[in-house]
Parts: structure tokens; sequence; C-alpha cells
């Protein structure tokens, strides 16, 4: 396979699709505003006008967008992925949704011949640039190799998880271990400086010892710096948790900590900082402590 569709052209899906170029692949994309995607045209890209045409030309077909509405409106009906695609085609979600969804796609795309896999990812856009994210993957183990050499494109962690909507829960609990940790990287940080110390000399000794972590190491340094620049939006981490909630509902799980920090991350959409990035939690924190809000 050759000539792989792509929709979505986000923060994430600009490296992935440069990724997926620069290992020879052709890529059609679409997003919603032509205008983003035009550095990827000018890199060899194809443009394509709807979802549909980029499903009609394409072998395997990637969709990484926003929200689950999204992930139904560019699969199903008449002018979605599933209607306009070959038979044979595989399709690839890359977005966080639910787990039922997933299925439900997989499902679908199997009575119509082709294949689906849900494969959401791990890393921020510095991982998606260097081809370094962790993919999380569920669906059809039979035919997994054929899709495999398209996701270790982007990817240098590539793992089936299960059947369709396996890919979907282990996300979900990558981003239940990531809420709590993100409070508690944001209370230490706050913590150091209210005690009078250099939070930047004291992440030199927390980061190597038991608190190291991505959202430590990389993600609290930009705290220090007030760098809120998006690497994954805020908006998209609340949709995570309540895709996570709903999901831990149905398991009847007890999850305590994924509530609280969606709570935090509600105070900090509704103050303004739904398009920041997660790291922007600091400043909600800060807020807080000085009673601003």
């Amino acid at each position: 396979m050759k000539k792989i569709g792509f929709v979505g052209t986000g923060v994430m899906g600009q490296h992935m699709i440069r990724n997926l170029m620069k290992q020879g692949y052709e890529v059609s994309v679409f997003t919603r505003t032509k205008e983003k995607a035009e550095p990827l045209l000018d890199e060899g890209a194809i443009w394509k006008g709807s979802v549909a045409e980029v499903a009609r030309v394409s072998e395997a077909v990637i969709t990484i967008v926003g929200f689950p509405s999204d992930v139904e409106e560019v699969y199903f009906g008449a002018e979605g992925i599933i209607e306009n695609a070959s038979k044979g085609t595989f399709f690839i979600d890359m977005t966080t949704s639910s787990p039922e969804l997933a299925a439900e796609i997989a499902s679908k795309a199997k009575s119509n011949g082709q294949v689906a896999w849900d494969a959401p990812v791990s890393g921020s856009d510095v991982f998606a640039e260097a081809g370094k994210l962790a993919i999380m993957v569920g669906g059809e183990e039979a035919s997994f190799h054929h899709v495999r050499p398209i996701l270790e494109a982007m990817g240098e962690n590539v793992v089936l998880q299960g059947p369709a909507g396996a890919g979907q829960h282990t996300k979900m609990s990558n981003q239940i271990a990531i809420a709590s940790t993100m409070m508690g990287v944001v209370e230490a940080i706050t913590y150091a400086e209210k005690a009078g110390l250099d939070p930047a000399i004291v992440m030199e000794s927390i980061e190597h010892g038991a608190a190291g972590s991505f959202s430590l190491s990389k993600l609290g340094k930009k705290m220090i710096a007030e760098d809120f620049a998006p690497g994954f939006y805020v908006k998209h981490f609340i949709k995570d948790m309540d895709i996570a909630i709903a999901s831990a509902d149905r398991l009847e799980l007890f999850t305590p900590g994924l509530r609280l920090a969606k709570e935090l991350f509600e105070g900090l959409k509704e103050n303004g900082g739904e398009n920041d990035g997660t790291q922007a939690l600091y400043k909600y924190y800060k807020w807080k402590t000085e009673g601003l809000v």
C-alpha cells in the first residue's frame, strides 16, 4: 500500500503526515480549513475537497479529528468514509474516541468488505514530529501486518491490544494515569515556589528520582517557563476524561483522581484556558492560590 488518505491536519496530524511522506507514502489530505493544510501541500501532500474524495482514492484512510461526533461524521453517512471507500480498504482511526464507537465502525466496515482499527496515540507534538508516538491498536489481528508498517512510520511503540475498541480502552488507561500525574506535577512545582525554592533547581533533583515522568520533565519545565502553547489542548483532554469517566461508569469503577482532575481542568476552561496546552493547569492552581478564581 502506498496511497494513504488522511483526514485531520491538526497539531498532531501535520507531523504524522510528514512522517508518512518521508517513508514514501502518497498522502491525500482533507481538513475543514484548507489553509491549515497549505504547508503540507507545499511539501507534497495532495489536497482533496471532501472526506468522500479522500476515501475514493486511498488504499488506507487515517483519521485524527477532535471529538467522537467528528469521528461519526467522517465515517458514517452518504458522504462518509465507509460508503465511499472501495472494498478491501483499511481504516485507521487515531482519534481518542469511545471504545463503543470504535467497535461500531469496525462492524460497519466489515459488513462493507473493509477493515477498521482504532489506534489512538500517546505523546505530544514533539513525539509526533519525531515519529516516536506510542500507538495503541484495537482490531482484527489476521490482517494487522498490512497496516503495521504505516503505523510504524508514525510511532515506535505499536501494540495490538485486542479486538476493536481495545485501543481506545488502552488510551483511557493512559489518560487516567496522566490526569492524576498532572495534578501532582502542578502541586509539586507550586509547593516548591511557595517554599521559596527555585523550581527549576528542584526539578533537577526530583525528575531523576521516583517522581520522574514525561509530565514532570517536559510539561513541568513548560510550566516554570510559563509556556502554555498547546502540544495537546485542554479542551481535548477534557473530552478524553469525559470518555474515560463514561467508560469507568459502565465498568462500575471508582475513579476519584480522574474526576477531580476533570473538575480542575473544567475550571481552567471556564477561565479562558480551553485552547491552552494541558500544562496550563499550573495557571489555574496559581489563580486558586491567589484567590483570583
